[in-house]
């Protein structure tokens, strides 16, 4: 077992899933020809003229979500219907048919170029069910057909950060089921967007397993996959814990495969003028997001624009409440440059010193050092302080490695306890009663080899921030 641990602690995030996990805050936008029908799945036989956003602006979009903090968004190209945002060569079922821009409009080179202008990322949901097309359950004609459309949004429309596949399939109007070639698909992808992660189905960014926002308590990267990809994501969901040392088994396939947590604002993931009034509030929504970043996971928070082709009014009100509660919160980091004294550390090794956890440097980091897997990290403030979240990273370009830390403060006489957790991973977030204190420490009691911290932030919420449920 012991030799299982040491290879897991040495199993590394590639370049494309680092930078996919710095992003954080991302946003799932699900727009399209159901916006319009009021459904959440189209059958295929909708008609492109009931495609009409008269108000349409993506850059509307690109600044109310980056605003609320997002750095990317991913845009449904193609939902289950078929019906395509950018007039492709290989459909009539588009927007070219629509009388949206006299039918010459394009949604997916408008929502690139508001990123762009924005400075957010951008990706692509391509379904891969496809109700609409005759041919779907011809599957060798089908999977050209998939591969020819990837292949224009891979192609025309600049960088990709995110490829978005789930695994919906049905049968074909012959009632052929359909079979994916997903690797000839990977491969469309890695030829033309290398540096874009491939989700759910492939072999770069996981499921988290449900679409209520909320990541597991112990949420690893590093997972022993003895199955396929697809086999990975829909049937092990459910379970509490997939990388602890009972799920690595005997090791033989450990790899990098971290998990994105997905939610929407409404109760539904297209729009509907009946859920003008049920926006998730502020409350739910912060909730949420400490739960799926503040546990090692990126957020994909979906809001859907509305038939005007804008995002809507209370959508966009509620993320400026959110944004700026979470920018209240982490602008003044309590740790900052604070005072700090390990158990244990690497003598004469400044690349490696207890002050690299405050120094607001996340490639910098401490350790104690090899063959200890348990140590201390105290902090003194200088004077007292009132804090109630506390925010932990690993460096994760070099793994991921704790497995059980305890924080706590200095009451004056005794430290207490505050909060506790098993994994942190690229980032934890741990919300409390308020505390104030001078003095605060981390304990990690287990770690896979010897751990390393890149970042401790202590940080005070604003009065009207709602309390966590």
């Amino acid at each position: 077992m012991e030799e299982i641990i040491a290879k897991a602690a040495r199993v590394l995030p590639s370049e494309r899933q680092l930078a996919w996990q710095q992003l954080e805050f991302t946003c799932f936008v699900h727009f399209g020809v159901n916006t319009f029908t009021n459904q959440e799945w189209g059958d295929g036989t909708e008609e492109p003229q009931q495609f009409n956003p008269a108000e349409f602006d993506a850059r509307q979009w690109a600044q109310v979500l980056r605003d609320a903090g997002m750095r990317m968004i991913v845009l449904t190209a193609k939902h289950h219907d078929g019906f395509c945002l950018w007039p492709s060569r290989y459909t009539q079922h588009s927007v070219s048919n629509s009388p949206w821009r006299g039918g010459r409009g394009d949604v997916v080179a408008e929502v690139a170029a508001a990123c762009e202008a924005y400075g957010l990322r951008f990706g692509v949901y391509l379904s891969p069910w496809d109700r609409n097309a005759p041919f779907y359950g011809d599957s060798e004609r089908y999977n050209e057909y998939f591969r020819n459309q990837l292949r224009e949004l891979l192609t025309n429309y600049g960088p990709v950060a995110e490829v978005w596949f789930d695994g919906a399939v049905g049968e074909g109007p012959d009632g052929r089921r359909q079979v994916y070639d997903w690797e000839s698909y990977f491969d469309v992808v890695r030829e033309l967007q290398p540096d874009a992660v491939i989700f759910g189905m492939g072999p770069d960014v996981r499921w988290v397993g449900n679409e209520a926002g909320h990541a597991r308590e112990s949420e690893w990267s590093v997972l022993n996959v003895t199955k396929s990809w697809a086999d990975y994501n829909y049937e092990d969901c459910s379970l509490r814990d997939l990388g602890s040392r009972e799920k690595l088994g005997a090791g033989e396939n450990l790899v990098w495969y971290p998990a994105e947590t997905d939610v929407s604002i409404r109760p539904g993931w297209f729009y509907h003028a009946d859920q003008d009034g049920q926006v998730k509030s502020l409350a739910d929504l912060l909730h949420i997001y400490y739960d799926s970043i503040g546990r090692n996971t990126v957020l994909l928070l979906n809001v859907p624009p509305d038939r005007r082709g804008l995002i809507h009014e209370n959508d966009a009100a509620r993320l400026r409440e959110l944004g700026a509660v979470l920018e209240q919160t982490f602008s003044v980091n309590l740790a900052l440059h604070a005072a700090v004294m390990a158990s244990h550390s690497v003598a004469g090794d400044s690349a490696r010193s207890p002050e690299n956890a405050v120094d607001g440097d996340p490639s910098t980091y401490w350790t104690p050092g090899e063959g200890r897997t348990a140590a201390l990290l105290e902090l003194d403030l200088g004077e007292p302080s009132t804090f109630d979240v506390v925010e932990l990273q690993e460096p994760i370009a070099l793994g991921q490695r704790v497995e059980e830390f305890v924080v706590e403060a200095w009451d004056g006489g005794y430290w207490r306890e505050i909060a506790a957790g098993t994994t942190i991973g690229y980032k934890r977030l741990l919300r409390f009663e308020p505390v104030t204190s001078h003095r605060l420490r981390l304990r990690i009691r287990n770690s896979r080899l010897h751990p390393r911290i890149s970042h401790i932030g202590i940080y005070r919420q604003p009065g009207n921030t709602p309390p966590p449920p």
